[in-house]
C-alpha cells in the first residue's frame, strides 16, 4: 500500500477531479491518494466521483486545512 499526494490547489471544477483520474490509471488496490485542493466544490465532486463514477474507490476523509485548503483521502 503506497500514499500519493496530489496537489490540485490553484485549479477549478472540473479539473481536480480530471487529474485523479489521470491519476488513478496508476493506483494498485489498496493505496491512498491524497488530494490537497482549494475549489470551492472539491470535497462535493470528490465524493460524487467515487460514489457514481469510480466504483470501489472508497472516501476516506476530508479536513479542513484552513485558507479554503482541503485535504481528501481516497482509497483504491
Amino acid at each position: 500500500m503506497a500514499l500519493e499526494v496530489l496537489d490540485t490547489r490553484g485549479l477549478r471544477c472540473p479539473m481536480p477531479v480530471l487529474r485523479i483520474a489521470v491519476k488513478a490509471v496508476d493506483m494498485n488496490c489498496g493505496d491512498v491518494l491524497e488530494v490537497w485542493g482549494d475549489c470551492p466544490t472539491l470535497e462535493r465532486d470528490v465524493r460524487t466521483w467515487c460514489e457514481r463514477v469510480a466504483r470501489g474507490r472508497v472516501f476516506l476523509a476530508v479536513n479542513d486545512e484552513g485558507n479554503s485548503e482541503k485535504k481528501i483521502q481516497i482509497q483504491f
